[in-house]
């Protein structure tokens, strides 16, 4: 029987196109599926308002002036959960974004499209923590070494620059004794530059003349958008923020051999059974999410890789196996949020300026990592996600009605509102804020189910279960505790803690995880030829990094492995 390709990839996201160009440059022919749209195609001029093409071999489909005229620096237009271009759901906005029960409430900060949740992620790519892999993981931390320099040279990978809030960190973590690393393979704790995936700074932006609306140059523009979805570049592949989107992408439809459809939602894995094999993937059922209609394709090897929600999710709704590590052991890096608000005078004396401009530089461009505890990181973005993120979001209520703590080291705690919002974002200028990742555990009630009575047009929907542990809360308040000193040190009249509820999802990872689900080569340990790589695959939370590059990493050895196995004549 014809098939429709070597390999189906399910996801064109941070894994599932890692894999795909993989694949492709060793004349593998892959067919890469992507539940959403795709944007700066020509196939797909108006990838909100009409269906478009139904896939794309060649690079010469690209359009860098598509994608501008798609992204935009609206936060609504971009970032809304129900109606913006980066939501969980299909690509018409007359239809509703794809359902999820979440126990506690909260949502999933994750984007359906070409290129997946790197379209908005910032790019932070740094390594695991060997301790959170060495002697734990089914594979050691030396043998993903070669993997991350492969993909730390595809993107690529190099040091933030530094604008005024990171020289504020900067000077706030010197003074709290912390020492600088200067190594992407962390043993102990300090500061350094944020490892990311962003072009280095365009060399014009010295010249007075420079216009951030008619450059045509490549280099990031410290402009501050990157969550909006960068588009700055010449062309498609040279965009600044290196989401998968803009490099791998590129690459994998010039090696000739990567053919991706987008708007196409996997609904279930097929199967088939012999002596030989014994239970093995043979193909996928398919629903085009502009039509409705339905299909099938088929392939020898299939790859899971639409994220830690959605692959757990099509294993269940396809009825595999039982295994009683499927969606379990989900991990957050249960995040929260802190800033420090700075007198004009100080900053004047700190930095010779008199404010620090949140929006200016990339996201997220200098961090703090403490192996057994996890990640503070800088931040900025636009007015209305900063004052969302930092005081808008709590799981302590209203920061007035809050008792007052005299030992807790921070001056504010939980949602500010009314007055004090409106002092607070006049001094938005002079805010330093930061992330905290936690190293939450895995924990087996932790999960990803399906509800047994709710379905939406792709099968009955995903439950997202998750509860931090005692440790988790003893570790991020630990983190909570040095962020503020670091603001402290570094001048801060104010300092005000969030204290993020449970139920806000952005780094999802270990619902399928290697050495329970998956063998060490990232194959179902009950189904064959069925590969995973995306964040599900992740044996743990890394030890608080960002996930993204593990799982390119990953993505990238499962692609050799495949080809050793299955491909090698």
């Amino acid at each position: 029987m014809d098939k429709d390709a070597d390999v189906i990839v399910i996801g064109a996201g941070g894994g599932g196109a890692v894999a795909a160009k993989e694949l492709g440059e060793k004349g593998i022919k892959v067919l890469l599926l992507e539940a959403g749209p795709w944007y700066g195609n020509k196939k797909w001029p108006k990838p909100n308002a009409e269906p478009g093409g139904v896939s794309s071999t060649s690079a010469d489909d690209l359009s860098i002036e598509i994608l501008k005229e798609c992204f935009t620096d609206l936060e609504d237009d971009m970032n809304d959960f129900v109606t913006g271009k980066f939501r969980w759901g299909p690509a018409n906005r007359e239809q509703g974004a794809w359902l999820r029960n979440i126990t506690t409430g909260g949502y999933t900060w994750q984007n359906s499209g070409v290129g997946g949740t790197t379209l908005h992620y910032w790019a932070n790519s740094p390594r695991a923590y060997p301790q959170s892999v060495n002697n734990i993981w089914p594979i050691s931390y030396e043998e993903l070494i070669p993997y991350y320099e492969r993909v730390e040279q595809t993107l690529p990978v190099r040091p933030a620059p530094v604008t005024a809030k990171e020289e504020l960190f900067y000077i706030g973590v010197r003074k709290a004794g912390w020492q600088l690393l200067d190594t992407p393979n962390l043993t102990g704790p300090g500061y350094r530059p944020q490892p990311n995936a962003i072009l280095r700074p365009n060399p014009s932006l010295s010249d007075p003349d420079f216009n951030f609306q008619t450059n045509t140059s490549v280099g990031c523009t410290l402009r501050g958008h990157c969550i909006n979805g960068c588009h700055i570049g010449p062309t498609v592949d040279g965009v600044a923020k290196r989401s998968t989107l803009v490099s791998y992408i590129p690459r994998g439809l010039r090696t000739g051999n990567v053919e991706v459809r987008p708007n196409t939602f996997v609904t279930k894995i097929l199967t088939a059974e012999d002596a030989t094999e014994g239970l093995h993937t043979v193909g996928v059922l398919y629903r085009d999410t502009w039509s409705g209609e339905v299909g099938q394709l088929s392939a020898d090897v299939i790859i899971m890789a639409a994220g830690a929600v959605e692959t757990p999710r099509l294993w269940l709704n396809s009825g595999l196996p039982e295994n009683e590590w499927v969606g379990k052991g989900l991990i957050n890096h249960w995040f929260d949020c802190l800033a420090g608000i700075f007198e004009e005078q100080v900053l004047m004396d700190q930095l010779g300026v008199s404010d620090i401009k949140p929006y200016v530089g990339q996201n997220a461009a200098a961090r703090f990592d403490y192996p057994g505890l996890g990640v503070i990181e800088t931040y900025g973005l636009s007015p209305g996600l900063y004052s969302a993120m930092l005081y808008g979001t709590s799981d302590k209520g209203y920061h007035i009605l809050n008792k007052k703590y005299p030992q807790k080291p921070w001056d504010v705690e939980g949602r500010v509102v009314g007055e004090q919002l409106k002092e607070f974002m006049r001094d938005y200028r002079r805010t330093l804020s930061v992330l905290i990742f936690t190293d939450d555990d895995v924990n087996k009630s932790n999960s990803i189910t399906l509800d047994p009575e709710l379905k939406d047009e792709n099968g009955y929907i995903p439950v997202i279960n998750y509860q931090p542990s005692k440790s988790d809360m003893e570790k991020r308040d630990q983190l909570a505790v040095i962020a503020t000193d670091i603001m402290r040190k570094a001048g801060a009249k104010t300092v005000i803690r969030s204290d993020w509820p449970p139920g806000i999802f952005i780094h999802i990872q270990s619902t399928m995880r290697i050495g329970y689900v998956t063998d060490t080569n990232c194959e179902a340990n009950q189904v064959k030829r069925l590969y995973i790589a995306d964040n599900s695959v992740l044996f743990n939370g890394l030890g608080g990094p960002n996930p993204t590059l593990t799982t390119q990493a990953l993505a990238t050895r499962t692609a050799e492995k495949i080809i050793e196995k299955y491909f090698s004549s």
